[in-house]
């Protein structure tokens, strides 16, 4: 489905995925003090994992299609709503598991949450030797994974689901300290991962904001032909193929400080690059990093060192 960009066969993929019952298991073993079914969540986890990474990997190998699609894609940076998709979605898959009463619940969630399309987008990172598409499909699957299980926790203690009784008060004392430190080791990155597409996802909005407010309709009125977003905490950048003309650093820079001082947008440790239709010559690159404004023009391009690829080579 991801190779052929068939939506029907990926929902069909996201249906049969054996991964969305181990991932509930750890949940309902946090909530109930049972070690022994974490453990074997984990344990079916993990084969079910690496059966989903090891045959994409080796079928996208040997698949002459190759591009990616949009299906692979979407599926390479989460954002926001990958977060809150995740956590929601299993808060209404435990609470229709615990119900005497069939329900259709449980495939919604599966199609929602969607495990098995990030594993496969890891694959074919694997696959293809294209590592961003396999850590960005495995950081999707992580998202989901932990906040699926993280609202099965929630909901078995508020349920007041019968916890495993143990004849030896030490050993009860002693799982339900291992349980805890369990869960505080599996929430607390996904804590810092939760906050990192928090901010990803207010940087682009923001980013996209000032594209409509100052580049279509503001001082340019220019159409955007692709843009290019990519963000980190440290030292972010933004690309702009603009139509029209080469336009002059004197306008790119003040399209700069609108991103750096407007109170729309308050955006820090970023690279602009504002780039004229294909075929024309001049592009104008502002950097602002601590205060450093470096402006590139009329032709005359430094190397750099592309973000995403790693590969340096000459701006223009």
């Amino acid at each position: 489905g991801l190779n052929m960009n068939s939506t029907a066969v990926v929902i069909g993929a996201m249906l049969i995925s054996p991964l969305m019952g181990p991932i509930m298991g750890v949940g309902l073993g946090m909530g109930i003090n049972d070690i022994p079914l974490i453990l074997k969540s984990i344990k079916n986890l993990s084969i079910a994992v690496l059966i989903s990474i090891v045959t994409s990997a080796l079928y996208f190998a040997i698949s002459p299609l190759n591009d990616a699609q949009s299906e692979l894609l979407s599926r390479k940076s989460p954002d926001l709503f990958d977060v809150l998709i995740a956590f929601f979605g299993g808060l209404a898959g435990i609470v229709a598991g615990s119900r005497q009463e069939k329900s259709n619940a449980i495939p919604g969630v599966a199609i929602a949450t969607a495990l098995m399309p990030p594993l496969c987008t890891a694959g074919f990172g694997l696959g293809t030797l294209q590592f961003d598409y396999f850590w960005g499909g495995f950081y999707l699957f992580f998202i989901n994974g932990v906040f699926i299980s993280l609202a099965t926790w929630i909901i078995v203690r508020f349920l007041n689901y019968p916890h495993v009784e143990f004849l030896d008060p030490k050993r009860e004392r002693r799982t339900r300290q291992l349980i805890f430190l369990f869960t505080l080791i599996t929430i607390t990155p996904s804590a810092f991962t939760a906050l990192h597409v928090v901010r990803e996802s207010i940087f682009k909005n923001k980013v996209s904001l000032f594209i409509d407010n100052e580049v279509r309709n503001g001082m340019l009125k220019r159409s955007v032909i692709t843009r290019d977003i990519y963000y980190t905490r440290d030292s972010s950048h933004i690309t702009l193929f603009l139509s029209g003309e080469a336009i002059p650093s004197a306008t790119v820079k003040a399209l700069d400080n609108r991103l750096r001082e407007d109170k729309s947008y308050l955006l820090r440790n970023f690279t602009l690059e504002v780039h004229p239709e294909a075929g024309k010559q001049d592009t104008v690159n502002y950097q602002h990093d601590q205060g450093d404004e470096r402006p590139v023009a009329n032709g005359i391009f430094p190397e750099y060192a592309d973000p995403q690829s790693g590969r340096t080579h000459a701006q223009g």
